[in-house]
C-alpha cells in the first residue's frame, strides 16, 4: 500500500472513531478526559525533561504533538486532502515521517476511545484508580508496545531528516506553498520537529539519550500497569499526576 493511502486510511479511521464518540452521549466528555490525563502523566513522568535546558524543547514538542489532549482535526483534514500530493511535494524522508505520525495517531485514537468507553461505565474510585481499571480491562499490549515504537521511531527518523543536506532550506522554501497547499499543520510539524531535533543533535548523544529515556520510561509504565497488581499502578498514577502539578 502507498503512502498516501496508508495515510487516507488512517486519518478515515480516526474520523470513524471520532464520530462514534460524539454520537454516544457522554463518550466525547470520556475520550476528552482520558488524553487530559494522560498529557498530565506525560508531564509527570517528564518533570525533569520538561525542566532541563538540554531536553526541554524535545520534551515539549513530543507533549505537543504527540501526547497533548489538543483536536488534531484541522491536521487530519489536511492529511486526508493532500495525501496524494504529498508524495509529489515532499522528500521520501518526509514522506515516511508523515505516514508514521498518521499511524501512531490512529492507533492512539483506538486505544483512548477504549479506554473512554470503560471510564465511561466505571465511574468509582478516583481519576488514577479508574485509569488504571480501564487500562488492564481493555489490555491490548501489543498494540501498546506498537503505539510507543512508533513514537519513538518517528523521533528517530526527524533526527534522520536533520542530516539530509539541504532539507532545512527546502522547508523553509517550501512554506509559503505548502500553506497555499493546505499543508500549513505539516509544515509546522515538520519545521517543528527538524529545529528541536536538530538543535539536540548538536549535543553529544542528545537525541540518543532523550530518546532512550523515553523508550524506558514508557515501556516501564506499559509493564507496570500490565503485571503489578492495581494498587501498584494507582501509586505510582497518583505520584505521577502530582508531580506534573
Amino acid at each position: 500500500m502507498n503512502a498516501s493511502q496508508l495515510i487516507r486510511d488512517s486519518v478515515m479511521r480516526v474520523t470513524e472513531l471520532r464520530q462514534i464518540a460524539a454520537d454516544t452521549p457522554g463518550l466525547a466528555r470520556a475520550v476528552s478526559d482520558i488524553k487530559q490525563l494522560q498529557a498530565r502523566r506525560f508531564a509527570g513522568t517528564y518533570y525533569d525533561l520538561l525542566h532541563s535546558a538540554q531536553f526541554k524543547l524535545a520534551a515539549l514538542f513530543f507533549l505537543d504533538e504527540l501526547y497533548s489532549e489538543k483536536d488534531y482535526s484541522a491536521r487530519d483534514a489536511q492529511f486526508a486532502r493532500i495525501a496524494g500530493t504529498l508524495e509529489r511535494v515532499f522528500p521520501h524522508q518526509v514522506v515516511q515521517t508523515a505516514v508514521s505520525l498518521a499511524q501512531v495517531h490512529r492507533l492512539t485514537e483506538e486505544l483512548d476511545l477504549d479506554m473512554a468507553q470503560h471510564w465511561m461505565t466505571h465511574s468509582e474510585g478516583g481519576e488514577a484508580a479508574r485509569y488504571c481499571r480501564a487500562w488492564r480491562a481493555v489490555d491490548r499490549r501489543a498494540d501498546r508496545n506498537a503505539q510507543l515504537n512508533t513514537v519513538v521511531e518517528i523521533g528517530h527518523e526527524l533526527d534522520r531528516l536533520t542530516r539530509t543536506p539541504g532539507l532545512r532550506f527546502m522547508l523553509k522554501m517550501m512554506r509559503g506553498p505548502a500553506n497555499l497547499a493546505g499543508m500549513g499543520s505539516l509544515q509546522k510539524f515538520l519545521e517543528a520537529g527538524f529545529d528541536t531535533f536538530a538543535a539536540l543533535g548538536r549535543q553529544k548523544q542528545g537525541v540518543s539519550a532523550f530518546l532512550a529515556t523515553v523508550q524506558a520510561r514508557e515501556a516501564g509504565l506499559v509493564a507496570l500497569l500490565f503485571d503489578a497488581d492495581l494498587v501498584a499502578g494507582e501509586a505510582e498514577i497518583t505520584r505521577t499526576l502530582a508531580q506534573a502539578q
